[in-house]
């Protein structure tokens, strides 16, 4: 596509990642040239600036660059071999005609980039291409483990990312920390930015007046402590910016154990080798069609060695320890 198109956003896209609008159209387009033409100002929503993660609302006007052409139908193209298929397919926890979901690994990258051959957007190729082919409808970080949902059809994906934009999808996660916050429960509202290029970049708190910084809130329980030294929490993101639940609660001065990234040296040392200690354990949302989705991942062998380590039982926790909170 080489000329400028503006784009109206259909009704069954309200809601959906301007990212994510753009990769569901154009599939051959990455998500490295979705970023820089939204950083250079090609990329406009309603003859504004956009950012990639903003969500886009039905009626509104896009403006679409000339696009690179899509590979031709001769092009080669990398299959997946035999384990590829066996190995996605082992993630699956749940599956209907609308909704898929995997228990996606530490490790494994949700998107490709351009070191990184081996993710979950590649792996989907296992159910089939064009509208076989499910939809990721949200995100987790390449080391965090747990739920992942994705939609098997446009109209199931479109109503699954509206659920995750109007906040009506309620995710549990599960952190090892390093200390014992106080409050032991409450909620965390600071605003984050993200500073750095390339593998430097990081979240970090921002004040509120910054116009580059974006609204964050985390909801946060202790389930469980290790005497004075590790706090075994649950915690909600009300909002999904990236990398929140790690800045928030280094910012809380309790970093999660095992966080290559968002760590203090104090942090680092009492890791002693373990991987991030995160998973997202449990979410709920309305199904596309029917009634409501409850969906758990059993926790990663990462989590599971921290919970050795520092003697956590997992049948400890309630299924909903946000209700506790609430009621008290």
């Amino acid at each position: 596509m080489r000329e400028v198109r503006n784009i109206a956003v259909d009704p069954g896209e309200d809601g959906v990642r301007l990212d994510r609008w753009f990769r569901r159209r154009w599939p051959h387009v990455s998500q490295i040239q979705i970023q820089k033409m939204a950083r250079s100002g090609q990329i406009r929503v309603d003859g504004s600036r956009a950012k990639p993660e903003q969500r886009v609302s039905a009626g509104e006007t896009i403006r679409v660059p000339p696009l690179p052409e899509a590979p031709q139908a001769g092009d080669p193209k990398p299959e997946l071999d035999r384990r590829d298929v066996m190995f996605v397919k082992s993630l699956v926890i749940y599956e209907d005609d609308e909704v898929l979901v995997l228990n996606k690994p530490a490790g494994l990258a949700v998107q490709g980039g351009t070191k990184t051959l081996m993710h979950v957007d590649r792996l989907l190729s296992a159910w089939g291409e064009g509208l076989e082919r499910p939809r990721l409808v949200h995100r987790l970080d390449r080391d965090t483990s747990g739920v992942l949902v994705l939609g098997k059809s446009p109209g199931a994906a479109a109503k699954l990312s509206g659920s995750f934009a109007r906040r009506r999808a309620e995710k549990t996660y599960w952190a090892l920390v390093m200390g014992n916050p106080k409050p032991s429960e409450g909620v965390m509202e600071l605003h984050l930015v993200k500073k750095g290029i390339g593998d430097r970049e990081m979240v970090v708190p921002a004040d509120p007046k910054d116009p580059n910084g974006d609204p964050a809130e985390t909801e946060f329980v202790t389930v469980s402590r290790a005497a004075h030294r590790v706090a075994w929490m649950a915690l909600r993101p009300h909002t999904g910016r990236t990398h929140q639940l790690r800045a928030h609660m280094l910012a809380m001065g309790h970093p999660i154990l095992g966080d290559p990234k968002y760590k203090t040296e104090e942090s680092a040392q009492l890791s002693g080798g373990l991987k991030l200690q995160l998973h997202a354990r449990r979410l709920t949302l309305p199904h596309p069609s029917r009634g409501t989705l409850v969906l758990e991942a059993p926790i990663s062998k990462e989590l599971k060695e921290g919970f050795k380590r520092f003697g956590f039982d997992e049948h400890e926790a309630e299924p909903e320890p946000f209700k506790r909170r609430r009621r008290s």
